[in-house]
This record gives C-alpha cells, sequence and structure tokens, in this order.
C-alpha cells in the first residue's frame, strides 16, 4: 500500500511536469493554479477530517490568516514574501494552537459549531479592521513572490512552484499517516475512548494535527495573495469553509488522494459547467446531492471498487 502510494505520486509528478505542455489558454492555467492552492488546503483538511476525525467548518479563517499576514507584513513592513509566509505560518498554527485547546474538548456538531464561530469573528475582523486589512473593499499592491532570484510572476512558474508543493505536501502527508503518529490518529477516529485506554494522548494529538491542518491552509493562502495580489474579505467566509470540507466529503475523506480528486473536481466542474448557463448551478447541485447519497466514500471508494473488481476477475480469468 505505501509502495502504491509513492508510485501514484511519481506518476503525479510527471503529470504535473508535463500538463502545462498541452495547455495552451492561460486561463485555464490559471485556474489550475487555484486548484492546486485548494488542494494544499484540503490535504490538511483530510489529515484532520479522515483520519483524526474532527470537523472544521473553520478553514477558511486559516486560509486568510495566512493571505492577509503575508499581504499585510510585505506591504506594511516591507518584509520579503518569503519570510512573510514562514511568519504568516508560524502566526496562524499559534492562533490554531490557542483555538484548539478548547475547542477539541468538543466533539461532533459541538466542534463545528465552535470552528464555524471562529471562522465568522476572523471574517468580522477582516472587514472591520479597515486601517490594516482595507475592510470590504481590501487591499492590494501585494508583491510578487521571489524565491532563489526567480520571480513567480507568471501563470507558468507559478503553477510549478504549487504543484510542487502540493506533492510535498502529499509526501509529507503520506509518511505521516503511516507513522506511529498517524495510527493513533486512525485509531483516535474509530473510538476516543478506545484509543485513550491505549494510552494514547487523545487531545494532544488532536491539537497537533489540527495545528499541521492550519499551517497547511496558511501556506495555500500566502501562495493565494502572491498570485492574486489582491485581498477582499469575500473570498474567506463561511461558504468558503463549507466548500473545503465539501471537497474532501465528494473526493473521499479516508483517503489524501480523495482530497485532491475531490478539490480537482469541484474546481473544475463549476467551470466546465458554464457553457448550460442558468442551469450550472442545478447540475452542480444534482451531481453533489447525488455522490452523497450512493458514494459514502466518495470517488476513490469508486475508483477503489472497479480496480479491486478488476483484480478479482483478472484472478478468476487465470
Amino acid at each position: 500500500m505505501i509502495k502504491n502510494n509513492y508510485i501514484a505520486l511519481l506518476i503525479l509528478a510527471v503529470l504535473v511536469t508535463l500538463l502545462p505542455l498541452a495547455i495552451s489558454n492561460v486561463y485555464y492555467l490559471g485556474i489550475l493554479v487555484f486548484v492546486g492552492i485548494y488542494t494544499i488546503i484540503t490535504l490538511g483538511l483530510s489529515l484532520l477530517m479522515g483520519y483524526a476525525g474532527q470537523l472544521s467548518l473553520g478553514h477558511a479563517a486559516f486560509f486568510g490568516l495566512g493571505a492577509y499576514a503575508s499581504g499585510i507584513l510585505t506591504t506594511r513592513l516591507d518584509i520579503p514574501p518569503v519570510w512573510a509566509a514562514l511568519l504568516a505560518a508560524g502566526f496562524t498554527g499559534l492562533v490554531a494552537f490557542l483555538i484548539g485547546i478548547p475547542t477539541l474538548r468538543l466533539r461532533g456538531h459541538y466542534l463545528a459549531m465552535a470552528t464555524l464561530g471562529f471562522g465568522q469573528i476572523i471574517y468580522i475582523v477582516f472587514n472591520s479592521w479597515i486601517d490594516m486589512t482595507g475592510g470590504p473593499s481590501g487591499f492590494g499592491g501585494i508583491p510578487r513572490l521571489s524565491l532563489f532570484g526567480v520571480i513567480f510572476n507568471t501563470d507558468l512558474k507559478f503553477f510549478y512552484l504549487v504543484w510542487g508543493l502540493v506533492i510535498l505536501g502529499l509526501f509529507f502527508s503520506l509518511n505521516l499517516i503511516h507513522s506511529r503518529p498517524g495510527r493513533a490518529l486512525r485509531t483516535m477516529h474509530t473510538s476516543e475512548i478506545a484509543a485513550a485506554t491505549l494510552g494514547i494522548d487523545t487531545v494532544r494529538y488532536k491539537i497537533k494535527i489540527f495545528v499541521i491542518s492550519a499551517v497547511y491552509a496558511s501556506i495555500a493562502g500566502s501562495l493565494y495573495a502572491y498570485f492574486v495580489t489582491f485581498l477582499s474579505p469575500g473570498t474567506f467566509g463561511i461558504s468558503f469553509s463549507i466548500l473545503l470540507v465539501t471537497m474532501v466529503v465528494f473526493g473521499g475523506r479516508f483517503s489524501l488522494w480523495g482530497a485532491l480528486l475531490g478539490t480537482v473536481v469541484l474546481t473544475i466542474l463549476p467551470e466546465s459547467l458554464r457553457i448550460i448557463k442558468d442551469y450550472d448551478v442545478l447540475v452542480y447541485g444534482t451531481v453533489l446531492l447525488l455522490v452523497m447519497i450512493f458514494l459514502p466514500r466518495g470517488l476513490v471508494g469508486v475508483i477503489e471498487k472497479v480496480a479491486h473488481l478488476g483484480s478479482k476477475s483478472a484472478g478468476v480469468g487465470k
């Protein structure tokens, strides 16, 4: 299983390298950049939801904290973008730690409501702190990211940067879930009581994975700020948190590959449905509804079932 994951990761790296050669439209390349940015968030959310069993409706806030912190540090304090992103990640991780201590003692719907409230508070701060965030009008002038003398000022450069980080994030996450802490997280997901009887400090593990998932979202927020170079609060509202959770569940919340697949489909699908104009929302909602009802393990569950049937029929054929 571990070997198969690394083979899939290698195939993804090859596809990412070759994909821009087949895309001549800059618009589509830009969409793939957003897919990569959102995938970084959903990878962290998949670790939290699918493996630790903790539902969060506040990850748009962590995404926004990373974006606004990077934007403010670069425009107000002239801090280089890379250092600003690192400081933003550290700040967001600290906020997640402080929020996680009280909220992660809650379970189920109570935890979801607590993280939802946190997200709403951050959204209000983005709107109200006009001197720093620009309020509802937002602010621009955020510089482009530069690294080792390379300025990421084109969609192609940013594509390779973002998807390179996606691959690194996947590599780290795969190693994490197959490590001893990863096994502890899966045990917690099955039963926190059983995990506690085995000597697992469930609260400590939940806080750690919550912080890691928040840092993922912060890094994605910094990338978003440097790619768009303009920030406004509307991007980081509750609806985006719900969309992120939907992406994870749609793809398959028990798999990191599900987070990737769900993000790709639910980011590209609305764009492809624009050709049917007034009916795009209807078709989009119908697709989501059918998957949620008939595919409880998401799209990855379907792929696994087809692969299992294929291998079974091949064995019978022999």
